[in-house]
């Protein structure tokens, strides 16, 4: 686990080849088919070399959440186990680590008639105002999510609607890891900030010319995808979207890009500090893959020993 632009799919696919594993994306784009450029997704040449799993799941309009990967990759880790073979988790996206790792509070299952009460409501009042109301039920959920963030609203309504509480009380009860599974965790942590943000930088101009607007361009002409879309927040995409609505020139699109991947890149550190790895090596030392392999190695030997 890592931030991104450290080189965790290049490390993944050599460690899964040296060690006889295949991959779980641990990503919340990679799950979105027709986003392939912006999301750094692995080749189908890297496909074929080592099986992923958890990759061009869904459509961008549909919505994917961290219980649905929690089942989804418990399932992929028998899959591979079944083939004798290792399970090699990659990704960038701590929620869902989190969600796999610790696992998820019980909730509520959607009740659709509530639903369509709470969209009637938004379609009057608007998104912001549900979201003042939420802020009032569960001040904590409210601040985490954008006030336009119809999906999340939602959910978070329906949750404190159904049972009387808050969501981020019932989130604060995990239920722990899935059973009969142990976990190494290896967390990617540059020491060369310097070196992260250039690699940002030198990573989004690459996808720009391996076509990346046009890739955007084509979710943007789609009439089933809004902005608000969870799959177009994605870093990249969001900022290239404002330039095709006419909101911003093309290279102030990059620069927001470049500024909102180096963010990322500093909350995914910031909650890699909070989930207390195993091992936390630096991903640009010389040897830095090696040196995985081989505590990784280790490890999985004293599992069997």
């Amino acid at each position: 686990m890592g931030p991104t632009a450290t080189g965790k799919s290049a490390l993944g696919l050599s460690l899964a080849e040296r060690l006889d594993g295949e991959i779980i994306s641990v990503d919340s784009a990679l799950v979105y088919r027709g986003m392939d450029i912006g999301t750094a997704k692995p080749s189908a040449e890297e496909r074929a070399r080592v099986p992923h799993h958890l990759i061009d799941v869904v459509d961008p309009a549909e919505p994917y959440s961290a219980a649905r990967f929690r089942e989804e990759a418990i399932a992929a880790l028998h899959t591979i186990a079944a083939r004798d073979r290792l399970p090699l988790l990659v990704g960038g996206t701590m929620l869902y680590f989190r969600a796999l790792l610790q696992g998820l509070s019980p909730l509520p299952p959607r009740d659709p008639g509530l639903r369509a009460r709470l969209d009637a409501q938004a379609a009057v009042e608007g998104w912001p105002a549900l979201h003042a109301r939420l802020a009032a039920l569960d001040p904590e959920s409210a601040a985490r999510i954008r006030p336009r963030d119809a999906q999340r609203i939602q959910r978070a309504m329906e949750v404190v609607l159904l049972t009387g509480q808050p969501l981020s009380r019932l989130q604060a009860r995990p239920a722990g890891p899935p059973a009969g599974w142990r976990f190494f965790t290896v967390a990617l942590v540059p020491e060369d900030r310097t070196r992260l943000a250039a690699r940002i930088a030198g990573r989004f101009d690459q996808m720009m010319e391996r076509g990346l607007l046009e890739e955007v361009r084509a979710l943007y002409q789609r009439e089933d995808l809004d902005e608000e879309a969870p799959a177009l927040r994605a870093v990249g995409y969001r900022q290239l979207m404002a330039h095709l609505r006419g909101c911003c020139t093309l290279g102030e699109a990059r620069e927001r890009a470049v500024i909102a991947t180096r963010q990322l890149a500093r909350r995914q550190l910031v909650w890699l500090r909070r989930e207390s790895p195993d091992q936390a090596l630096d991903p640009f030392a010389d040897g830095a893959d090696r040196m995985i392999e081989t505590l990784i190695g280790e490890w999985v030997g004293r599992q069997a020993g």
